[in-house]
């Protein structure tokens, strides 16, 4: 099967296969056409940078068909109803098709202790053998599975470049791509690849922003 991996602004990517389109953290920096077409969104947590709260319920509210499956706590930001299924960490669900596994449960600490809310990463099986994608929000949790197309944040005041190194060879991907990189420089942006494309040990490459690649 041919899936297809779009990436968008900051952490917003989007896995389509055989018609179907699955979306993930569409955040208030995302493009406006990241939802087009798609039946089903997963949000990691509740910062805006992840979910935008208005397009997201718009969404809902032209749609009622439409799936945002996210931790409980996000319900208290995005009022959707029957719209918004709550998932826990060890959760296995259907998405627009694709079989997914919340992991995780925690946000990567910034400072003293914060921020303290619930992160879920999702592990989503593309039905291509073991060719799992992984996108983990904000956090370095490695899953206690194979990864083979892992999305790796690079940009992020709760990281830095060798947590990042490290986040990559404990998972262990076939391929890396970056996401969480808004916040960086075209220049940052570039010493980060430089960086991650020598060291990492594995096939790491940037997806521009609008553009996809094929996963087979």
């Amino acid at each position: 099967m041919t899936v297809e991996l779009f990436k968008y602004t900051h952490a917003c990517v989007r896995v389509e296969a055989g018609g179907r389109a699955l979306l993930v953290d569409p955040g208030v920096w995302a493009e406006a056409t990241a939802l087009d077409g798609v039946s089903d969104i997963l949000v990691t947590h509740e910062h805006p940078d992840h979910v935008d709260v208005e397009r997201i319920a718009a969404a809902a509210a032209a749609d009622p068909t439409l799936k945002v499956y996210a931790h409980g706590s996000v319900a208290a930001h995005l009022d959707i109803g029957d719209s918004l299924v709550a998932v826990a960490p060890g959760d296995q669900f259907e998405a627009a098709g694709f079989r997914v596994r919340a992991v995780g449960g925690k946000h990567a600490e910034i400072s003293h202790g914060l921020p303290d809310l619930p992160n879920v990463g999702f592990v989503i099986d593309t039905g291509s053998g073991d060719d799992a994608i992984y996108h983990p929000g904000d956090a370095f949790y490695v899953p206690d599975m194979p990864v083979a197309t892992l999305l790796v944040p690079t940009g992020a005041p709760w990281l830095k470049l060798a947590e990042v190194l490290d986040f990559i060879a404990a998972v262990r991907p076939r391929r890396a791509y970056p996401i969480h990189d808004a916040l960086l420089s075209e220049a940052g942006q570039e010493f980060n690849d430089w960086w991650l494309d020598m060291e990492s040990e594995t096939d790491y490459a940037r997806i521009p922003v609008g553009e996809s690649i094929t996963l087979t």
